[in-house]
């Protein structure tokens, strides 16, 4: 291969971020921070390790993600309450905002729908920022441990994959059959995860994750949710997942109720306006 004479100045090109999101309606933090000083717990669960739990969020309402006993990355997916085929789009949000996620960004929903599905209103790990080697929390760039990719590169199964566990978790939860639910199952938020590309070969890595037991990372339903989380058996994620060689804990979800009134004047965003006609 011949480097050309003119790769410098190829390479010298201007980066352009590919979506200004100037026009982006922003949410109402100041509301929902006044909405986050009434809240009150109306539902939890608790997330086995190696396992998943489903859980529904009604619109208007606050959900937390929490680590309880030791560091553990958990995956999540979101949909719809009402319909499947509306969920987590981890590609257009990392578009819109960033690689990883935190307080004000929101979780967008796939096409045609592309809409918010949840706001994030705090993160304990906010602080974190990106490190020396390039990794943050919270990331939508990977897509979630599964037993095919397990069986590609050792040959074995194993099924406690975050893959396996939130499709369990959505047929317990919708009472489908496992290849059904399995179809619904998404790329995911991985909650807690530090993540990056390496400077060399740019490979996805992961290294141990900084929460500890009580760090949490809160959302803002948008719509009615139906959600999913896995903690993985990557437990921090440090060293190896897809195997019960890690460490792994609980987490802890929360559902919480803002008082009568908080959120005065907000409504549920409408599906993309789009009208679908693609110049036919």
């Amino acid at each position: 291969m011949i480097e050309p004479a003119d790769a410098a100045a190829r390479r010298a090109k201007p980066a352009v971020v590919c979506y200004p999101v100037e026009t982006l309606p922003p949410p109402d933090m100041a509301m929902l921070g006044r909405a986050r000083d009434t809240l009150e717990k109306v539902f939890e669960t608790i997330v086995p390790p190696r396992d998943a739990r489903a859980f529904e969020v009604p619109a208007g309402h606050f959900f937390r993600i929490i680590s309880i006993e030791g560091p553990q990355v958990g995956d999540l997916n979101l949909w719809n309450a009402h319909d499947l085929s509306e969920r987590f789009f981890s590609g257009k949000t990392r578009a819109l905002h960033a690689t990883h996620v935190t307080t004000g960004n929101r979780l967008w929903s796939t096409l045609p729908n592309l809409r918010p599905l949840a706001t994030i209103t705090y993160d304990s790990l906010g602080w974190y920022g990106f490190d020396a080697d390039g990794g943050g929390v919270h990331d939508v760039i990977g897509t979630r441990c599964d037993p095919y990719t397990h069986r590609l590169l050792s040959g074995g199964e194993y099924h406690h994959c975050c893959h396996s566990n939130l499709t369990r978790a959505l047929a317990a939860a919708r009472g489908m059959d496992v290849r059904e639910a399995e179809m619904h199952v998404h790329d995911v938020l991985n909650v807690f995860m530090c993540t990056g590309f390496t400077r060399d070969t740019h490979q996805y890595f992961m290294k141990a994750s900084p929460v500890r037991p009580g760090d949490f990372i809160e959302f803002f339903a948008e719509i009615d949710l139906l959600g999913a989380l896995s903690a993985c058996p990557g437990g921090d994620c440090g060293a190896e997942h897809s195997s019960d060689v890690a460490q792994c804990f609980p987490l802890k979800v929360e559902v919480l109720k803002p008082a009568e009134g908080a959120l005065a004047g907000w409504q549920s965003p409408p599906r993309n306006a789009y009208p679908r006609t693609h110049g036919a």
